[in-house]
């Protein structure tokens, strides 16, 4: 159980965990029974730990509900310009403690739940990740929603309430095995449902041609039903909303179809309208070209932009322009932007509204939807590219298949006339990817249908700009931008990592949650050895708890004095869990050569899903966890060496691995990581990262300086020469003994001796289709392995530069990049306004929007 704190504690209590008020934790206390009782309809005697936490949680939410409606308020009152974030994906976690660190109560409700004979952390651990999204994508928009609230920005994130989000992976005799995510299955205390504002949708049907214009007629209609989370800024009273659609059938759904009178099966039938919002697919830097997926993303565009443009015409409510001209001050008062290219089908949808039902000219239309969208690339790999076949466009979306080809002729008649006769440009430029099947490019039509696109680092932004999409920049370079990704330090320091939170407020004050930038204060204490001791206790003391997390999930005993050598990320090629494992394997031949030679003890920790499709990344997993299972069992390594597989990584798991580990690593190959925002959650947490000059990367070595990263391998540009001269992985493996060794082992069977030819797949790929050159890397990688034992061994060298890598985190704060945002591409000036607060609780259901709602 938690215990209380002491009066010593209490004095030196900082506010970024909120203050504790003897009248706060009493009424926090009053909430938690009332709900207990009334909410949950239960008493003491028969309820539930997980009762418990729904008491806990809906007792939190009374502090954000008058807060929630009086920003709404404040919102309608003000009309300021409004930011959508359009994405397929909302990777949100656990709710519960980020709400209370957000308002300043969590120590208040850790005080409240002690004196109730509670565990917090056993009711933190009850809670459902919200687990809608992949990785990095999804949990970048997640972070982005945290930060607009902190800056008081109108914003709104539009998506979908998948029923069950990214699967909970088992590892079974070393294979993943996927199962299904029911995170709502008991509820989910933190939305709220609003049917009121249910929309229809429309499929298929098809399209008929007059002299009053285009109509889209005899279509499937699906309803869109919105669920509305609150997302509470830091400490400021602002409460935004991420509103997800979920689909519905109409009441009538086929059952005009059925004269013969099968109702039964006309009912049983609504299952395929609502498939829509029934899962999230699994995939991660990969495009899956399926109509339901396809559904999915028109699904969530069109609701969400009929709601944009109800509460756009709420606003002009009363104006005495006409229909035509109100919509000039469209761009003016509504800025989207898409995550990747998933949401594109907005750009045709906007031109169809606008043209087809609010009759404005396509010229004026298409100005003004260029004017409301912008784009964010996420990735450069080829194969995660979306190119939609036509055909399947033409059956789902006939509409929206014509205006696509008129954006199309348009745009080409345009290139045409700047570059006469060059008709590969204009191949090139397309939208329409010519072919055994004709395909959409939809980056090309984000492209073509925004007024700015963005890559997520500097050096991705650079090969967006010089390589992928060269052509467009040639044509308009001031449409390209670059937004370096960044985190959120709430989750990602006060949340996860407490101690080394206040460890900072006590040097250098609060005000850091809020401006990460002031963390380069820290440099002055480097030399400090109180500091740099203070600094290696609170991660020792993460360390520890996690090995003791591990040994009761994992019964799987690990020295907490090794280094924690830590991967987590999706399980793909380009990010290299492959060469890790080669180095695992280089690692545990030498102490077998040699046990007597002076070995730096680790345990290695890889986590990550495979795309449950994605059989070479599922052959990496299963290989991974059979060499733990050889080197774990053999005595003459013992404890120097240890390799665990993390089951299930995701965030609630992340955050406790995170604030533990000493080295990070990021060594996919250069030019193939977009950003990568783990780096930043371990920089910021006083991990070392070991890594490729590649995405974010290169920004932190710029930032902390490269000395204080232990950086190795090739450049983008020596990614580039080798390909050019054509890869040969034989030579590596002539060349390099040891590389030789660790191959042959997998080959031979040495980690699989029921079954040597069960890794002959990921053998032949390393020496015949490796795109992403693994034995290039490996000598500089084993090199660079060796520098950082020899650092860890000198505890006050290594510490330094934690120091060094912690100060030097600031840039990294998702708050630094939605202000980059708001200025350069939605141009709105963030604010540090405070919304006046409501009086808590007790008058939360007394403020409304003039129309009664908090819409």
């Amino acid at each position: 159980m938690s215990r209380p704190l002491s009066d010593q504690e209490r004095r030196k209590q900082i506010s970024i965990r909120g203050i504790v008020g003897a009248e706060s934790v009493a009424e926090l206390k009053r909430g938690f029974n009332r709900h207990l009782h009334f909410t949950l309809v239960k008493d003491r005697n028969v309820a539930t730990p997980r009762d418990y936490y729904f008491a806990l949680a809906h007792t939190v939410r009374d502090h954000l509900v008058g807060r929630w409606i009086r920003t709404q308020q404040y919102y309608y009152e003000k009309d300021p310009k409004r930011i959508y974030y359009l994405s397929l994906e909302f990777y949100m976690g656990r709710t519960l403690q980020n709400t209370m660190i957000n308002l300043g109560l969590q120590n208040a409700c850790d005080e409240a739940v002690y004196q109730l004979g509670l565990d917090m952390e056993e009711l933190e651990e009850i809670e459902e990740d919200a687990g809608l999204g992949n990785g990095g994508l999804g949990r970048l928009a997640a972070c982005f929603l945290d930060s607009m609230a902190t800056l008081g920005l109108a914003a709104y994130g539009y998506g979908i309430r998948y029923e069950y989000g990214i699967f909970n992976q088992k590892i079974r005799d070393g294979w993943q095995v996927e199962e299904a995510d029911d995170w709502l299955r008991h509820g989910n205390p933190w939305e709220k449902a609003r049917p009121e504002y249910m929309l229809p949708v429309h499929f298929y049907g098809r399209v008929e041609h007059s002299a009053s214009g285009a109509k889209w007629i005899d279509t499937q209609v699906v309803l869109a039903l919105p669920y509305d989370t609150p997302v509470p800024g830091y400490m400021n009273n602002t409460v935004n909303t991420m509103r997800l659609w979920s689909a519905r059938a109409p009441n009538d759904f086929n059952l005009r179809d059925f004269n013969v009178g099968d109702y039964i099966q006309a009912v049983l039938d609504r299952n395929l309208a609502e498939n829509i919002s029934r899962v999230l697919y699994p995939n991660d830097n990969f495009f899956e070209g399926k109509e339901l997926r396809l559904k999915q993303e028109y699904f969530v565009v069109a609701a969400t932009l009929q709601d944009i443009i109800r509460r756009f015409k709420a606003s002009k409510f009363g104006s005495t322009d006409s229909v035509r001209t109100v919509f000039d001050s469209f761009p003016d008062q509504v800025a989207i932007q898409l995550n990747d290219t998933h949401p594109a089908m907005a750009i045709p949808e906007l031109m169809r509204i606008f043209v087809d039902i609010e009759k404005l000219p396509w010229d004026k239309a298409w100005d003004i939807t260029k004017r409301t969208f912008a784009y964010t690339n996420h990735t450069v790999l080829p194969e995660a590219l979306e190119r939609w076949p036509v055909n399947l466009v033409e059956k789902l979306l006939p509409r929206h298949l014509q205006i696509i080809y008129e954006i199309n002729q348009r745009h080409l008649d345009h290139i045409a006339s700047l570059f006469p006769n060059d008709v590969e440009r204009l191949r090139r430029m397309s939208l329409i990817e010519e072919g055994d099947t004709k395909r959409i490019n939809m980056a090309h039509l984000c492209i073509v249908g925004s007024h700015a696109v963005n890559g997520v680092a500097k050096i991705h932004s650079e090969i967006v700009k010089t390589q992928v999409f060269e052509d467009f920049a040639e044509l308009e370079p001031e449409k390209f931008q670059n937004k370096t990704n960044g985190i959120t330090p709430r989750r990602w320091l006060l949340l996860c990592n407490p101690g080394l939170a206040e460890l900072i407020a006590e040097k250098i004050g609060e005000d850091y949650v809020r401006d990460l930038s002031q963390l380069t204060k820290l440099h002055k204490f480097v030399d400090d050895d109180l500091f740099i001791r203070e600094v290696a206790k609170v991660k020792q003391e993460n360390k520890v708890k996690f090995a003791l997390y591990l040994e009761k999930e994992y019964k799987v005993k690990i020295n907490p004095s090794s280094m924690f050598d830590v991967h987590v990320k999706r399980i793909h090629e380009y990010k290299r869990q492959l060469m890790n494992c080669l180095h695992i394997i280089t690692m545990y031949n030498r102490i077998r050569r040699d046990p007597a030679k002076l070995f730096v003890p680790r345990t290695v920790i890889i986590g990550g899903k495979a795309a449950p499709g994605y059989h070479m990344a599922k052959m990496i997993i299963k290989l991974i966890n059979a060499v733990a299972q050889v080197v774990n069992n053999d005595p003459v390594v013992g404890s120097k060496l240890k390799v665990i597989f993390l089951e299930n990584y995701r965030v609630s798991l992340a955050e406790k691995v995170i604030p533990a580990t000493d080295l990070s690593e990021q060594i996919s190959t250069a030019g193939t990581e977009a950003s990568g925002t783990g780096n930043m959650k371990f920089m910021l947490n006083g991990a070392l990262t070991i890594g490729t000059m590649d995405g974010a990367n290169v920004e932190m070595a710029e930032e902390a300086g490269e000395e204080n990263l232990f950086i190795f391998g090739m450049r983008v540009e020596d990614v580039t020469e080798l390909d050019r001269k054509g890869y040969n992985a034989q030579l590596y493996y002539d060349r390099l003994p040891e590389l030789k060794q660790a191959v042959d082992q997998i080959k031979s069977g040495f980690f699989s001796p029921n079954d040597p030819n069960l890794f002959n797949d990921v053998v032949n790929m390393l020496f015949h289709h490796d795109r992403f050159k693994v034995f290039a890397d490996y000598e500089a990688y084993v090199k660079c392995q060796e520098k950082v034992s020899e650092l860890y061994l000198n505890s006050k060298a290594w510490t330094k530069m934690v120091i060094r890598n912690i100060a030097a985190a600031g840039k990294f704060s998702s708050d630094r990049t939605i202000k980059e945002y708001a200025r350069d591409i939605w141009h709105v000036e963030p604010s540090d306004l405070k919304i006046p607060p409501p009086n808590e609780p007790r008058d939360a259901g007394q403020d409304k929007t003039p129309n009664g709602t908090a819409a």
